[in-house]
């Protein structure tokens, strides 16, 4: 069995891949399927399933290093540093997201496509709510995309098509909902894309580190929560919605794409010369 597990280093990314998966639904369902069945909840069903799964997920990475790749410390080969200098490039990462964010919407706010309001509730609350839903997505998404998926895939690929097959899979599976859903929300595919690209840039320009990927897209999360879950902005209607984002979604508009294109050729950039 022993030498099966060290085998499997040697197998294809998919099927290495596969394999992961596999193993950890295996983990997740039993603890799963209970809740689906005993839980009326909906919102709390979300919570507790999608808690578990990621608990579950750092624990078989743990375990995935050291009995597939014989390394211990598979975390920090993702990435996942707990250093000064990881600290200070998660901050980073925050700023600039935000002010990203605020930059997009000043813009339409200038042309008059917006119009600022006042907030609706209690602005300090929405602030601290977003930080910590900001840095959970960034920590999440990151280290899955950033970390695991990405490192598989360099192992088999050229730094270019490893790239580009991240950033793709970031951006699909965001779609595994029903089929009216996909068709809704298809037009943030592109910067889905860019975004995805934006992170694999900015990892490979910070040596390998996560702390700027998390802190940029925690940033750009907790910005857009802010001004949506705080109803900072009325759209004027002066343009049609797939200019300024379908659904109030900056993402699913002509703006959104453009603006993570242009962050997205800057990361390029800054990767090259770093």
């Amino acid at each position: 069995m022993k030498t099966k597990i060290l085998n499997l280093a040697q197998r294809p990314a998919p099927i290495r891949l596969g394999c992961f998966i596999l193993a950890l639904l295996l983990l997740w369902l039993p603890l799963a399927a209970p809740i689906y069945l005993l839980v009326d909840d909906s919102n709390l069903v979300s919570i507790l399933t999608m808690v578990i799964l990621y608990v579950e997920f750092i624990f078989l990475l743990r375990l995935w290093g050291q009995k597939v790749y014989q390394q211990p410390r598979i975390l920090r080969l993702y990435g996942l540093e707990f250093t000064r200098r990881n600290g200070v490039e998660l901050l980073c990462g925050l700023v600039l997201g935000i002010i990203n964010i605020f930059i997009l919407f000043g813009i339409q706010g200038f042309l008059g496509w917006l119009v600022w309001q006042q907030p609706k509730i209690f602005l300090l609350k929405v602030i601290l709510e977003g930080f910590i839903v900001g840095l959970g997505v960034g920590f999440a998404e990151e280290l899955l995309f950033r970390g695991w998926l990405l490192d598989e895939l360099e192992r088999d690929y050229s730094q270019p098509v490893a790239l580009w097959i991240d950033a793709l899979v970031f951006a699909a599976l965001h779609f595994i909902k029903p089929l009216t859903a996909i068709i809704h929300t298809l037009p943030q595919f592109p910067a889905l894309v860019l975004l995805g690209l934006t992170q694999v840039w900015g990892k490979r320009w910070r040596r390998g580190r996560l702390g700027l990927p998390i802190g940029l897209h925690g940033g750009l999360v907790w910005g857009y929560y802010i001004i949506n879950v705080g109803g900072l902005i009325e759209y004027s209607g002066r343009v049609p919605d797939w200019i300024t984002g379908v659904n109030n979604n900056p993402l699913q508009g002509l703006m959104g794409v453009v603006f993570m294109g242009i962050l997205a050729l800057w990361m390029r950039r800054r990767s090259v010369k770093g």
